[in-house]
């Protein structure tokens, strides 16, 4: 396709490697950010094999791997039994298994938002967008707060996240949330240094240790930790008080203490709302959705990022692949649709059994489903689940699987 003018809306990892990807093609973009200053929201999160093929040929490798921690392992235990529920092991992949990436959100922001200013593509900070509009032969503009518009652009890349304004509502929240924070990495502990590790008591209560590397300009090593919360009783955890959490923390998790003792203000855990949704039409006429924008769910199977940096390739590859904008729309679509309808149901699925107040899917969680799942060829199958390449994603993308 021949260079167009293409605005994108939203400044995290899928509005950022969108940037990258189309201005390198040739086309005039321009990103979009509500924020006077960009920055990432959150604590850590997994770049899995998939990701980090789209990172690779944005030739942004070496700099995930310079700040990330590599996970070979997700691995949990019911609390009270000690039984095994979770033990995936990227290695039964095979050979060219390849491995997860704990990284802090703030570092994958860095590289791909330094990136960007590197190759001079626009950002314009500080416009909060509510909608768009028709603009001449067919274009859109986007209308900002106060009632400006921009534009007309050929293409708008909408990736504003799960409650973005520029498509129609959808989905629903999820009961169950998380606290998240950062702190540093306890050496001594007894934490796996190259696993994800939880602890469940029934599916109300999950705790979870992400070693995830370097933040950008802080040399020390940081550990996510995470505790899942019902929303509505996020006032009752600030009522109780911090000290409170903390004993039930220990209770659950004893090894906790070292990550409990750099907490000092309940202002640190910062709670995470999810929803699941899944547009309908992610592509009309002049707007593609990515990213959260298109599809959101609980992080369980540790996708988020991932599926964003895919839909960012598979609009960059269709751009190529059609000379005008509604085949490319419509290509970008049908290049991400079976593999995201395939997750969105798998972590629909998945997410009760480690988040929800049910008392039987948490028995047959750690009476059989967890035994059975580290037994051929389950091994086999989860591994693939967790590194998002059940569905072929990499080879209907052109991408080539890193090991």
């Amino acid at each position: 396709m021949k260079p167009i003018d293409i605005a994108i809306a939203g400044c995290g990892p899928a509005g950022l490697a969108s940037a990258l990807l189309l201005h390198r093609d040739g086309h005039r973009v321009t990103v979009f950010e509500r924020f006077d200053t960009p920055r990432p929201i959150g604590s850590g999160l997994m770049i899995q094999p998939t990701g980090l093929a789209v990172l690779r040929e944005l030739g942004l490798e070496r700099e995930l791997t310079a700040h990330g921690a590599p996970i070979a392992r997700l691995f949990g235990q019911a609390v009270g039994s000690g039984r095994t529920v979770l033990d995936v092991r990227y290695a039964h992949l095979g050979r060219q298994a390849g491995e997860g990436w704990g990284l802090h959100r703030a570092a994958l922001f860095a590289i791909l938002h330094d990136a960007a200013v590197a190759e001079g593509i626009p950002i314009r900070t500080g416009r909060a967008m509510t909608g768009v509009e028709p603009g001449e032969g067919g274009r859109r503009r986007l209308v900002f707060e106060g009632g400006g518009t921009e534009g007309p652009f050929d293409l708008v890349v909408d990736a504003l996240g799960t409650r973005t304004p520029l498509a129609p509502p959808a989905g629903r929240d999820l009961a169950y949330g998380a606290l998240w924070t950062s702190l540093d990495w306890p050496e001594g502990a007894g934490f796996d240094a190259a696993a994800l590790e939880q602890r469940y008591r029934a599916a109300s209560v999950m705790a979870g240790v992400l070693p995830m590397g370097t933040a950008p300009y802080d040399p020390v090593p940081k550990a996510a930790l995470f505790w899942s919360l019902r929303a509505d009783r996020l006032e009752a955890w600030r009522a109780r008080g911090l000290t409170a959490w903390k004993d039930e923390a220990l209770g659950v998790w004893p090894a906790l203490g070292p990550l409990l003792d750099q907490i000092d203000d309940p202002g640190q855990m910062i709670f995470a709302r999810y929803a699941h949704r899944t547009l309908k039409r992610p592509g009309e006429p002049g707007m593609i959705h990515v990213g959260d924008a298109w599809h959101s769910a609980s992080p369980q199977l540790g996708q988020g990022a991932n599926m964003a940096l895919l839909d960012a390739w598979a609009l960059a590859a269709a751009l190529r692949a059609e000379d005008e904008v509604a085949d490319a729309i419509a290509h970008a679509v049908r290049l991400r649709r079976w593999h995201v309808t395939l997750y969105q149901a798998m972590t629909d699925l998945f997410t009760p059994v480690y988040q929800s107040d049910s008392r039987i899917l948490p028995v047959l969680r750690d009476r059989l489903a967890g035994p059975l799942s580290r037994l051929w060829p389950a091994t086999g199958v989860l591994a693939a689940l967790v590194s998002g390449l059940i569905g072929g994603p990499l080879g209907r993308l052109g991408l080539r699987r890193v090991s």
